[in-house]
Order: C-alpha cells, then sequence, then structure tokens
C-alpha cells in the first residue's frame, strides 16, 4: 500500500507587534495569498488528504482555513495544542497514530524542516527545500500498510514546492 504524506510550513505570519504572544500571531498580506496558492497547487496536482493535522497557533489554523476550501472532498480538521512548535519526534507519533491512506501536517520551523529531511531517503534539488521557508509544502509517499511503518530515511518525495514558485 501507499502512504502520502503532506507537510507544510505555515504560511507567512506578521510580526507588526513584535511583543505580541507568539501563539497568537496571525498571517500577513503575504501569508494571506501565498497558502491559498498551495491549496490550489493541491488540488490541481491531486493532494486531498483525508484528514488534515494542525497546530494550534493562530497562523496554522489560519494557514489551514485558507488551503482546506480548496481540496474536495474537503478534509477533516484536526487542531492539537501538541503540534505547536513540536519536534519531529512527536509529529511522527501524531503522524503513526492516524489510519487515512492520505494525511497532511500544517506546523512549524523548525520541526516540519527537520521532519522533511528526516523522513525521505533522498532529498530534493529544489535550492530552498533545506531552510523551508513559509507555506513550503512536501509530498511524501512510503511503501507501507501503516503509519507506524513510516520511519526515517523511508519516505520518497513526490513533489516540493513553495509559494514563490507558483506566483514567479
Amino acid at each position: 500500500m501507499t502512504l502520502t504524506l503532506i507537510l507544510i510550513r505555515h504560511a507567512k505570519s506578521s510580526w507588526d507587534d513584535m511583543f505580541s504572544d507568539d501563539h497568537a500571531r496571525v498571517l500577513n498580506a503575504r501569508g494571506r495569498a501565498a497558502a491559498p496558492s498551495i491549496g490550489a497547487w493541491m488540488a490541481t496536482r491531486g493532494y486531498i488528504p483525508q484528514v488534515v493535522l494542525c497546530s494550534d497557533a493562530a497562523r496554522t489554523r489560519e494557514t489551514a482555513g485558507l488551503i482546506l476550501p480548496h481540496l474536495s472532498p474537503q478534509p477533516e480538521l484536526r487542531v492539537s495544542s501538541d503540534l505547536y512548535h513540536a519536534s519531529p519526534d512527536t509529529m511522527l507519533a501524531e503522524i503513526s497514530k492516524q489510519t487515512s491512506p492520505v494525511l497532511a501536517l500544517i506546523g512549524h520551523n523548525p520541526g516540519i524542516a527537520l521532519l522533511a529531511n528526516g523522513l525521505l531517503k533522498r532529498r530534493p534539488s529544489h535550492p530552498r527545500f533545506a531552510d523551508y521557508p513559509t507555506c513550503a509544502t512536501t509530498v511524501i509517499t512510503f511503501d507501507a500498510d501503516s503509519w507506524r511503518d513510516a520511519a526515517p530515511n523511508t519516505g520518497t518525495c513526490k513533489d516540493f514546492i513553495m509559494p514563490g514558485d507558483l506566483t514567479g
């Protein structure tokens, strides 16, 4: 069986108030434009998760809210405080509990970048993959029967995109 994992870093957030609560930061105009472009790209490519795991931070929830309307059928959104600035191990533990064959996770750096790097047998040649900019999205496939079998260095990169690739 093939399992597909879509790892999405939240879109660009606002730093207008340097003293605001990090958890409550929302997207800026660039982020609000980027997230729908990723949703449209996912729909065009047929990357439709049944479930989207999402950090409970405002910027990740807002990113999900701008991506999901482009996907049909609409995925189930599961928001979790455990995913807020989660380590790769924490994210992988959440992923391993899932049963849907196509899954997405919207999270934060550095964890999401470290997870994408760690899961792949071979990294994509894209020059921005290593720094995983805002709203960067990696599609990883696994030849596995269960998410419990999705282990480091076992995934194949099917696609990697960032908003700048779509808008020029």
